[in-house]
């Protein structure tokens, strides 16, 4: 019995029972590979239901606001993705007339679809014999092959591609390749796989030379900058808060959030009250207070985010403000989701 025979035997009586596994409708299949992109299943199950509900159709996606997009998306991070989401879904209604492409040499020159996402698109739902690698793939293949190349190397993932190319089950594509994914999520996972009981463990070169721990190998290249954020809590006395939209482009771009202050470093209560004094709703300042004393640390893929929340109380209307009470309508990033959640107004 050949490597993927392997894996569609152990698949056939292992796989879970998740949302997409019942369709092979390519908007479904494409919404949960992007939502599971950087997402742990778990995690993704809620959201992608959440999104069906709302957007059953590419159309309603397509026409739907971003900003309702990015609220339904909040806390699920990455949110590039979303945005990317709401671009691809236009593009399918507007020059696809609704219709996926079918062929991965089309799917792949969609916004925010790349190698994987492209084969896992043209094999689950068009039967194309696309090979696809994901974290899941590369660590089942490093392994079981016992390849050293980092799998982040220029050389690594074109060795990999070539290399899952060549076992592929090309007459059952959309079975074995979902069904490596899940080998690797489940049997060969990350940290303590589950070897002894492995179908494929009398012929694991990791398993053989001990070295299940080292595969596969990654170049550390991520650099983590750290970043010191002051929140300005602005409310009045008329249970208003200042609220504005992220405009600039990175992290959380069109997501809201209280006014910011970025500092070189960890910054206390006189110089916050020092930036502030050049602002010109200082003269109408009563209170500024440290919400909390120590900061909370948001760490992200290449950034962690020292935080401070400070609430800074006016004795006059904020012509601009937002209804305390409206402020869970708007998409915020979840650091701010969860001081609106316990903050006390």
């Amino acid at each position: 019995m050949s490597f993927s025979e392997k894996i569609l035997l152990w698949y056939a009586k292992n796989k879970r029972e998740l949302p997409w596994r019942s369709t092979s409708d390519p908007y479904k299949i494409w919404l949960s590979e992007i939502m599971l992109q950087q997402t742990r299943v778990a995690q993704g199950i809620p959201y992608y239901l959440k999104f069906i509900e709302h957007f059953p159709t590419v159309y309603e996606l397509a026409n739907a606001s971003e900003e309702k997009i990015l609220k339904l998306w909040q806390g699920l991070g990455y949110y590039s993705r979303a945005r990317n989401l709401h671009t691809t879904a236009k593009i399918v209604v507007n020059d696809y007339q609704g219709e996926f492409p079918g062929s991965y040499k089309e799917l792949i020159k969609l916004k925010g679809i790349g190698d994987y996402t492209a084969s896992a698109i043209a094999s689950i739902c068009f039967n194309e014999a696309q090979p696809v690698v994901d974290g899941n793939v590369y660590r089942v293949l490093a392994r079981y092959f016992g390849v050293d190349l980092p799998i982040n190397s220029t050389a690594g993932i074109k060795y990999f591609k070539k290399l899952a190319h060549e076992v592929m089950h090309v007459a059952q594509i959309r079975d074995y390749n979902q069904g490596i994914m899940e080998f690797g999520a489940i049997q060969c996972a990350p940290k303590k796989p589950y070897c002894l009981h492995c179908p494929i463990n009398e012929s694991c070169v990791a398993l053989q030379k001990g070295r299940t721990s080292e595969l596969p190998i990654k170049i550390n290249k991520t650099k983590i900058r750290k970043r010191y954020f002051n929140y300005i809590v602005v409310k009045d006395q008329n249970k208003k808060a200042l609220l504005q939209q992220r405009k600039a482009k990175g992290i959380w771009q069109n997501l809201y959030e209280f006014p910011l202050i970025e500092t070189e470093s960890s910054t206390g209560l006189d110089s916050i009250i020092k930036i502030l004094k050049k602002e010109s709703l200082y003269q109408n300042i009563t209170k500024v207070e440290e919400y909390q004393s120590k900061e909370i640390i948001h760490k992200l893929s290449h950034q962690h985010l020292y935080t401070k929340f400070w609430i800074v109380s006016l004795n006059t209307e904020l012509s601009s403000g937002v209804s305390i009470s409206e402020l869970n309508a708007y998409p915020v990033p979840v650091l701010i989701a969860d001081f609106i959640k316990t903050f006390k107004f």
